[in-house]
């Protein structure tokens, strides 16, 4: 499941996404056009600063904007940013591997193997979902 961090992401990333090119939208804007709680909104959208998907402007008209494509910017990216891992174990994951202590051998390890293959199905469907695919018409 995706945690409300990942989802708030997701929602405020979508927002951005729905505005003018040039808009620079307002933290408190934000919160409440995605309904989202100002109070995690803030440390959301720095997240998203430092992953490179949203920049800040200070000052009276400052607030945020995107800076990656919302055709660029998939569900497996924010996922794997917020919530890590996509796949179910460890020993199963791309990104964040760890063998198991309790495995004989990975090569033997048919829950592994099959562990492996709803990754790889979950992965596929993640990166073909973008911000722009999901924003409204």
């Amino acid at each position: 499941m995706l945690s409300h961090k990942a989802k708030y992401a997701l929602k405020a990333l979508l927002y951005l996404a729905e505005q003018d090119e040039n808009h620079i939208s307002k933290t408190i804007e934000i919160a409440e056009g995605a309904n989202i709680p100002k109070k995690f909104l803030e440390q959301i959208l720095l997240d998203l600063k430092r992953g490179r998907f949203v920049s800040s402007k200070q000052g009276k008209f400052g607030g945020y904007y995107m800076i990656k494509s919302k055709n660029d910017i998939t569900l497996a990216e924010i996922h794997r940013l917020f919530d890590g891992a996509i796949a179910l174990l460890p020993c199963a994951s791309l990104n964040f591997y760890e063998p198991c202590s309790d495995c004989k051998t990975e090569e033997e390890c048919t829950l592994r193997h099959g562990l492996m293959i709803i990754r790889d199905e979950t992965l596929k469907a993640m990166q073909g979902i973008t911000i722009a695919s999901l924003v409204k018409k």
